[in-house]
């Protein structure tokens, strides 16, 4: 006997078709905090709300003993924190809780696997869930391919079946560079399809990223001049005001263009400079997303030397709190030259936009937390306005910002009132919050929900990651070679080194000030 959902008065107005067939989830890397602080109270919110189905399953893997009440009082606590459906009240947590379970295993050693197996045949008899079965791998990436060549050893990925399902979510970083993501590629298609592995990258479940292909392709008077004979150029701006927050350790390998370039900013680049998809069919808009990446241009010496800034973050202050020097956190090297920062100044070689510079830019400890993408468009013919009126030679701008406050800008030139013709800048804004009414579901929501559906479209295809290292390749060997500028300094609280400044000033154009 499965237990029922509450109801959900919004579900009359949102489409049948979402409810996701019955399935469990299994969650390696139980212990993590991202099981804790994301998954499992984005599961919990999707119950709430009535987007899982009554017969579902959530088992958590992980090495250290722990009883299923214990688990769940540890996920009810998790809940209570982080999820968005709160206050999390008894009754709904305890038919929530009766879906929660926990299995310790090592992830090295097949007999959990086979323990494994078993306890899954007996929840999912109990729970009714059919068979249909997705294993989160929430680890050290270390781990990514032993437990998909596990889970085949042992029987519980069968790569040639297609009913039940059988589905993985792999987390990010996939790789280090292109060599080591080959491999993985390589030792997880030998276990599963390309159609089985499900590559997360949570910027693609937030609401704005997703809006950037309706507002471009169901808005007539937008995609005509979306392309190189009106944009002058693209900023794609993601700024973090928090320091590395602990992550010495593992930052101090990675660098910023790792963390957040390679994965997150190149996902943005690539919905706002794809062609329209044949349909919205998972493979269909990939395939617009890697012809980006594959018509990026090679960078020369030159466009290395002059359109790339790195940057690292000394001692200052963000929003009033002090922050020390990075070379100062816990875990970093004191003779660092790890970036914290990166300006990227990309070209596009395609039809589209041909000669329209995408300026990218990420980093720490700058004045706000801030992603957005930005058009500037190319200013009109100074004849009448544009001699007489510096205001008029402000370009317009078309501003869509993903995080925090959601929504989207336009700025142009009006008239002052009275009776001369001054111009000045206005904006009109959209925003998710005020237009809607309602709060946009968490980034993992959506992913979570879209890989119980067998959706594949908001998550990353092997091809599509290796063209991404295969770019950001060329600057690990330029900053390898010791031929490009040292890690340029800047205070924590600042907008990045002047170098970045230097370097769009050099191209005629600036940053903007989200």
């Amino acid at each position: 006997m499965t237990p029922s959902t509450p109801p959900n008065p919004l579900r009359e107005e949102l489409e049948d078709d979402r409810l996701p067939p019955p399935c469990t989830m299994v969650i390696f890397g139980a212990s993590g905090d991202l099981t804790a602080r994301k998954l499992v109270p984005a599961l919990y919110t999707l119950w709430k709300e009535r987007w899982l189905p009554p017969a579902f399953a959530i088992v958590g893997v992980a090495r250290r003993d722990e009883s299923d009440d214990a688990f769940r009082a540890r996920m009810r606590e998790a809940c209570t924190r982080f999820a968005r459906a709160r206050p999390v009240d008894t009754a709904d947590w305890d038919a929530f809780a009766a879906a929660l379970f926990y299995h310790a295993a090592d992830f090295d050693d097949p007999r959990g696997y086979v323990s494994l197996a078993a306890r899954l045949d007996r929840i999912e008899r109990a729970r009714g869930t059919g068979g249909d079965r997705i294993y989160y791998l929430s680890t050290a990436p270390a781990y990514f391919a032993t437990i998909v060549e596990r889970l085949a050893a042992a029987g519980l990925l069968d790569r040639d079946r297609h009913e039940p399902a059988r589905r993985v979510i792999v987390e990010k970083p996939f790789g280090v560079d292109l060599e080591s993501a080959r491999a993985l590629n390589t030792r997880l298609l030998a276990c599963a399809r390309e159609d089985q592995i499900y590559r997360i990258d949570h910027y693609l479940g937030k609401e704005t990223v997703q809006n950037l292909l309706v507002f471009r392709l169901a808005n007539g008077i937008f995609e005509p001049l979306w392309n190189a004979r009106y944009v002058d150029h693209v900023q794609i701006t993601s700024a973090e005001a928090i320091g590395i927050e602990g992550r010495g350790g593992y930052f101090d390998a990675a660098g910023i263009v790792r963390d957040m370039v390679q994965n997150h900013l190149f996902q943005v680049l690539c919905l706002t400079a794809m062609e329209p998809p044949a349909s919205l069919d998972a493979d269909d808009l990939r395939d617009e997303k890697v012809k980006v990446l594959r018509a990026l241009r090679v960078p020369s010496e030159a466009d290395l030397r002059d359109g790339v800034v790195r940057g690292q973050y000394t001692a200052g202050s963000v929003h009033g709190r002090p922050l020390p020097a990075y070379v100062e956190e816990r875990g970093v090297a004191p003779d660092s030259a790890t970036e914290t920062y990166v300006a990227l100044r990309l070209l596009i070689d395609n039809w589209r936009w041909a000669g329209v510079p995408f300026y990218l830019r990420a980093g720490k400890a700058l004045p706000k937390k801030v992603t957005e993408v930005a058009l500037v468009f190319k200013a009109p013919p100074p004849v009448l306005f544009s001699v007489r009126h510096r205001a008029a030679r402000e370009p317009n701008v078309l501003a869509i910002r993903i995080q925090p406050d959601e929504g989207i800008s336009l700025r142009f030139g009006a008239k002052v009132p009275g009776p001369s013709t001054e111009i000045h800048p206005v904006t009109m804004e959209f925003r998710y919050g005020s237009s809607f009414g309602r709060e946009p579901p968490e980034a993992y929501e959506r992913l979570l929900l879209d890989c119980m559906l067998g959706d594949g479209s908001l998550f990353t295809r092997g091809d599509e990651v290796e063209a991404s290292w295969a770019w950001i390749g060329h600057l690990h060997r330029h900053w390898a070679s010791g031929e490009a500028p040292p890690v340029a300094p800047y205070a924590a609280g600042s907008w990045g080194p002047t170098e970045a400044d230097r370097m769009m000033e050099r191209f005629g154009v600036r940053w903007r000030r989200p």
